[in-house]
């Protein structure tokens, strides 16, 4: 029994970089800087699927993408905001100490991890958009690719709710 041959036209299959790439440009927000690096794609598709607040900087000092999360203790979202020096939007933030002494740029876990190369954990005063106080535990690591080049800084945060525990 002899099979006839069909010809069918079979769609280009991306392969894994290409297609995050692709999804990245053509999401809402997106052709950012996340655009740039494959870490920094994988981890934006991370943080838009997490209820935890996310933040992510790219290796320049830009804040590249924020979670819907973050978005509502903040009050905008990152549609609204788009994307920002990372010191300008600290600055907006009003970064204290839990006492309320002013942090410097370097100060909080992301300063930490973006200048230091190293994770960082501290609690935090923040003024949301609507001008919301929150006391808020950050965490912040820097994101290395697979040949040891720093692509940017991954910070999740979340508000602290324990009065007591300030």
């Amino acid at each position: 029994m002899q099979r006839e041959r069909v010809d069918v036209d079979v769609p280009v299959v991306l392969d894994a970089r290409e297609a995050l790439i692709e999804a990245n440009v053509n999401a809402p927000g997106g052709d950012s800087g996340a655009a740039r690096s494959l870490p920094l794609i994988i981890a934006r598709e991370l943080a838009a699927n997490l209820a935890t607040p996310m933040f992510l900087m790219d290796a320049q000092g830009m804040l590249v993408f924020f979670n819907d999360a973050a978005a509502l203790l903040l009050g905008k979202t990152f549609a609204e905001l788009g994307e920002i020096p990372a010191g300008e939007f600290g600055a907006v933030l009003e970064l204290t100490t839990p006492d309320g002494a002013p942090c410097r740029r370097r100060d909080p876990p992301a300063g930490i991890a973006f200048f230091q190369h190293r994770p960082a954990h501290r609690r935090l005063l923040a003024t949301a958009y609507n001008g919301a106080r929150l006391l808020v535990d950050a965490t912040a690591y820097p994101l290395f690719g697979a040949t040891g080049e720093m692509h940017g800084v991954v910070s999740v945060f979340w508000e602290n709710t324990n009065e007591g525990d300030a």
